[in-house]
């Protein structure tokens, strides 16, 4: 998609540019670097094939055991760099998105690069392309715990400015790598002193760090993944319907982009538009574009008998028909192209509810105001604490789960009742009381670019904390 290469560009502008200093640049700091290499190649044997996604330059691979070895980065300047640092090195110019190796490798090593993928699920994916069952995957990315810290070094030149990164956190690792069909089955942090300082640094690096609570705050990660049996594609690529359920109000202008931008997937698609109160000429627009596409897609359109999103999802999906029940807010801050990963993730096994989480990926400028985030954020971690795993976004509009999930789902409503009129905990809630496996799905979060937002910060807020106390009640405290 067309913004996913325009973050491409940005990335391999900045790392062309800062190619003719890197080999220097490498070994001013080689005491950080050298701690990876070295923590990676106490895992590798000599016989090892070994490709390296993101090589740079090509030091770690160089350093790294292995009989056949091969790195292959997106940056033609620092290719052409590491081919003469290392002239014996088999160094290719590639995309991590688009591998085109020959054969596949013991071990795969992806060191501090996801956060400048534009696509990190699509990445990991095409690693599949270079790997056979037994092969390992070995990833480092920075502790983001450590961020404030990097921006103080880079303020104080002790640290190269890197570019805007993604949000990762050990659950977003994690999660990221079973989306594209790797199991994490070993995870580590490293290094509390990135700087050779001496006594401190084999105090900290060699002894400390390795205790508990210490252990957590190293400013490197480690995850360590295998590939996992997947179901075969033509098993589920084309096995399931799908109704995408559209709430509008006040949305006139996004209707037909909803309708237009949404891909094919699956076995069927039925778009059902809830339009519920509006104040502009959003139920004629609705009525006009379900006549307008009649022949080509299958579309059911009716107003919601309440009021809130909330009501709007309950009365679209009494009258849904799809095997899959998924969720695209009208304002298309989710954009419909990406309802083919949650297709992906849940007809595959993945999950059996798919959250969508806005919050891994860099934020449009405008696409969130600032209280906005703290607040998802502050739930986030209190809906972590609640349903005893990482739900990272709990206000993500698109939610998707299995309509057999979702009858049953609905007769067990009584349970919590009908006490959210957003629909999001009431889903969220009602998948951890069924005991549904919930995994987080990142997503790039747009600007809005027709009408107002219907969320306001402070009332609906106070309205959300409410809602959790509620089910703090009926959860933790039952």
């Amino acid at each position: 998609m067309e913004y996913y290469e325009e973050k491409k560009k940005l990335y391999r502008d900045h790392f062309g540019a800062t190619a003719t200093d890197r080999i220097r640049y490498r070994k001013r700091h080689r005491y950080y670097w050298d701690s990876i290499t070295q923590y990676i190649n106490y895992y590798l044997r000599e016989d090892d094939r070994v490709l390296e996604i993101g090589c740079g330059t090509g030091e770690l691979l160089a350093q790294v055991r292995g009989g056949e070895k091969k790195g292959v980065d997106f940056s033609s300047e620092m290719i052409e760099k590491g081919r003469k640092q290392f002239p014996d090195l088999n160094l290719e110019c590639m995309d991590a998105d688009d591998l085109n190796c020959k054969g596949t490798y013991d071990v795969v090593i992806l060191s501090n690069l996801l956060g400048v993928l534009p696509d990190i699920e699509k990445a990991l994916r095409q690693i599949h392309r270079v790997t056979h069952p037994e092969s390992r995957i070995i990833l480092s990315y920075y502790n983001f715990a450590w961020q404030p810290w990097l921006r103080i070094a880079e303020k104080l030149g002790l640290k190269r400015k890197a570019p805007q990164q993604s949000w990762l956190s050990r659950h977003d690792i994690t999660n990221l790598l079973y989306l594209a069909g790797f199991e994490v089955y070993r995870e580590n942090t490293d290094m509390l002193l990135p700087y050779r300082w001496p006594l401190l640094s084999r105090l900290f690096n060699t002894y400390l760090d390795k205790l508990p609570v210490l252990n957590q705050l190293g400013m490197n990660q480690f995850f360590f993944a295998r590939p996992i049996p997947e179901r075969p594609k033509e098993d589920w690529e084309k096995a399931y319907s799908t109704t995408v359920l559209v709430p509008a109000r006040n949305e006139s202008g996004n209707i037909e982009n909803a309708i237009r931008r949404l891909p094919d997937f699956g076995k069927h698609i039925e778009l059902i538009f809830v339009e519920g109160n509006s104040t502009d000429d959003t139920w004629e627009t609705i009525q006009k574009m379900q006549a307008k596409y009649k022949d080509s897609h299958d579309i059911k359109i009716l107003q919601q008998p309440g009021k809130g999103k909330g009501d709007a999802v309950r009365a679209g999906y009494d009258i849904a028909t799809g095997d899959i029940l998924m969720i695209l807010d009208a304002d298309l801050t989710v954009p419909p192209e990406e309802l083919p990963k949650f297709y992906r993730a849940i007809a595959s096994g993945k999950g059996e509810f798919i959250n969508g989480c806005r919050l891994v990926y860099p934020l449009e400028k405008n696409s969130m105001r600032p209280f906005n985030i703290l607040g998802n954020k502050f739930f986030s971690l209190l809906f972590s604490w609640l349903m005893e795993q990482p739900v990272k976004d709990t206000l993500c509009g698109t939610k998707v789960m299995f309509r057999k999930d979702y009858l049953k789902l609905q007769a067990n409503r009584k349970y919590f009742g009908n006490f959210d009129p957003f629909g999001d905990f009431d889903l969220l809630f009602g998948a951890y009381k069924l005991n549904l496996k919930i995994i987080d799905l990142p997503i790039r979060y747009q600007e809005r670019v027709y009408g107002d937002t219907n969320i306001s910060r402070w009332k609906h807020g106070l309205l959300l904390l409410r809602m959790s106390a509620f089910a703090m009640n009926k959860i933790k405290f039952k």
